[in-house]
């Protein structure tokens, strides 16, 4: 890796698979690059594709992290006084047709509304088989149950964030994906591991809402550097001046990157910090 052209003053940092490592701790020596770069006046943010709620709270305790990008991007929250600086919802026709999809399939379907998770009440006993093993204590910690999912959501008009659904047959995933494509083709679709999908508002990514920040913040996309491992990292490595992919990436984050370094093992993070911005 060669130094930067660009000053970097934001930096983007998936979670999952990036800042975290597999026992999902932050290093010493990661932990020690983010609050060096905070140190410097760098604006360091969490990007994630978890609700609010779901930040880890080791992150948001790191001195100078002063902003979370959550929901993929749908919001920026300014941590100081909770504001959102950056607010990008589904319309509520949408968020209904794709839950109204969902819900007959067999999937566990998931909304993020005002930072928090909701997923419906009768298959609420039902998210520890569906997770992941590696964030089974996140979902079951984070999923908040509500009896009339699609009520709450139209109580809660314009307020929708994220539509995600959990999957334990992959050719039901495949299936789901495509038909989401076909009917829906206006939405963002990604996923974060391989059973899920997760679905945003047209334009909306965690590129899209890093370039919102910075024009906020008086600088531009040069002046970006986003980590990422995973496709609801896509759009942001694509987005920013300095795409760097951790070395556990996807082969497509990869490809997408300008530079590739360790994973999230060994510090991955930590290096491309102290390679660009220390």
């Amino acid at each position: 890796m060669s130094a930067c052209p660009y000053p970097i003053r934001i930096i983007g940092l998936d979670l999952d698979g990036t800042v975290f490592n597999d026992q999902k701790e932050i290093t010493p020596r990661t932990l020690a690059a983010i609050e060096a770069a905070a140190a410097k006046g760098i604006v360091v943010l969490p990007a994630t594709g978890r609700p609010a709620s779901g930040v880890p709270k080791e992150f948001l305790a790191i001195p100078g992290v002063d902003y979370a990008l959550t929901s993929n991007g749908a919001t920026i929250t300014r941590l100081s006084d909770g504001e959102p600086v950056v607010f990008m919802p589904f319309d509520t026709p949408t968020a209904l047709g794709l839950y109204d999809l969902l819900d007959p399939i067999d999937c566990i379907c998931n909304v993020f509304i005002d930072g928090q998770s909701y997923t419906p009440e009768r298959n609420a006993h039902l998210l520890e088989e569906f997770a992941p093993a590696n964030i089974r204590a996140y979902i079951k910690d984070t999923r908040r149950k509500v009896k009339d999912l699609r009520q709450y959501i139209l109580d809660h008009e314009g307020r929708v964030e994220k539509v995600v659904a959990m999957f334990q047959d992959l050719e039901q995933r495949r299936r789901t994906w495509e038909l989401i494509a076909e009917k829906f083709p206006q939405v963002e679709i990604t996923s974060s591991f391989e059973n899920n999908i997760e679905l945003n508002a047209h334009g909306v990514h965690k590129g899209a809402a890093l370039l919102a920040l910075a024009k906020e913040l008086g600088c531009g996309a040069e002046n970006i550097m986003a980590c990422g491992d995973n496709s609801n990292d896509l759009a942001m490595l694509q987005s920013v001046g300095l795409s760097v992919a951790m070395g556990n990436a996807e082969e497509s984050i990869k490809e997408t990157a300008k530079f590739i370094t360790d994973d999230n093992n060994h510090d991955g993070v930590a290096k491309a910090i102290e390679q660009f911005v220390l």
